[in-house]
């Protein structure tokens, strides 16, 4: 039996699992899918040497960037992004080859495209991790500049006390790439003055539970577009499985 499975930590609101298992069974696929929720990136060889019939793995928070340097391989998208979410693991004699693959950036371009307006020309993400990497330059392929906003001073940022009424009136679309409102914190929203928002202003929350976060919620109060991260999580769970599954990747 193939095993394919997710490495992250914690993964207790992890979808895949389900998902995939799901559509083994829906399927008649001979393969079954694993959590292995590792305190540390260096346990994945460990993952790889207890498993030794793993064709494929998913990453997520925190490793879609520690991840790269374990890698024999990446695509030049992932390699762009700089981040990775999808592994495929392949044998060539007795060497294990592990290939790196962005399949976040094709769920989210996918999803979001169709709510863009003509107006939707600048966008903030929030939060500066993995999952953001491959939001900026999934918005920048669709023409869409972009700015990150920080907790933190980093280079290339502005904080969240920068972010202005002025601001929300000129970057449109605000995309949530960080944790803040994910269940069961889901009292807790990004800082922001949401009253300078209006029916052009986008929020795309990548959390997808719960279904509307107070992010959401607060945005479409003053008559925002909202969507929640559910689309794009299916949409890059399929593109996992072509990257593990079509030859020519």
């Amino acid at each position: 039996m193939d095993k394919y499975g997710l490495i992250g930590y914690p993964l207790g609101h992890s979808f895949s699992i389900g998902f995939f298992n799901e559509k083994f069974q829906n399927e008649g696929i001979d393969a079954q899918y694993c959590n292995f929720e590792i305190p540390n990136i260096d346990c994945l060889q460990e993952v790889m040497v207890q498993n030794p019939n793993l064709k494929g793995l998913n990453v997520t928070i925190p490793y879609k960037e520690k991840i790269i340097s374990f890698l024999d391989e990446i695509s030049l998208e992932a390699k762009n992004i700089g981040a990775v979410n999808v592994i495929k693991i392949s044998h060539k004699g007795k060497k294990t080859i592990l290939k790196g693959y962005n399949s976040d950036v094709i769920g989210f371009t996918k999803s979001i495209e169709p709510l863009l307006e003509r107006g939707h020309k600048k966008a903030l993400i929030l939060g500066t991790g993995g999952a953001s990497k491959a939001i900026k330059y999934g918005l920048n392929s669709l023409g869409v500049q972009t700015l990150l906003v920080s907790r933190y001073e980093r280079p290339g940022t502005i904080q969240y006390s920068s972010v202005t009424p002025q601001i929300i009136q000129e970057y449109k679309v605000i995309v949530n790439c960080t944790p803040c409102g994910m269940y069961p914190k889901a009292d807790e929203c990004p800082d922001l003055p949401y009253e300078a928002m209006d029916n052009h202003t986008l929020l795309y929350d990548l959390i997808y539970n719960p279904d509307e976060t107070l992010f959401m919620q607060k945005g479409a109060k003053y008559g925002a577009t909202v969507k929640n991260g559910l689309e794009m999580l299916l949409l890059q769970a399929f593109e996992s499985w072509n990257f593990w599954n079509e030859k020519n990747k």
